[in-house]
């Protein structure tokens, strides 16, 4: 079922043609925490990619160490390629 609305999701955003266009899309969707969040989790994942340890990541942006410790496993899956 998730995988469903994953597919449904990224079919919207294949719709969507600009930064702009991707912005306005997300703040009609979520809701500001919810951007924060996924924001935060990006931030995550490029940090990982840069070899910072998930104890400093997890003090710099003040989340836990198992959300930290989530992104890398997913870096870990092969997500993430284009960030």
């Amino acid at each position: 079922m998730f995988s469903d609305s994953a597919n449904k999701i990224a079919k919207e955003f294949t719709k969507l043609q600009t930064q702009s266009d991707i912005k306005n899309f997300l703040l009609g969707v979520l809701t500001p925490g919810e951007i924060e969040e996924i924001s935060q989790r990006i931030e995550i994942v490029k940090l990982l990619k840069k070899g910072v340890s998930q104890h400093e990541i997890a003090a710099k942006l003040g989340v836990g160490v198992a959300t930290v410790t989530r992104g890398s496993k997913e870096l870990k899956l092969g997500r993430f390629k284009s960030i």
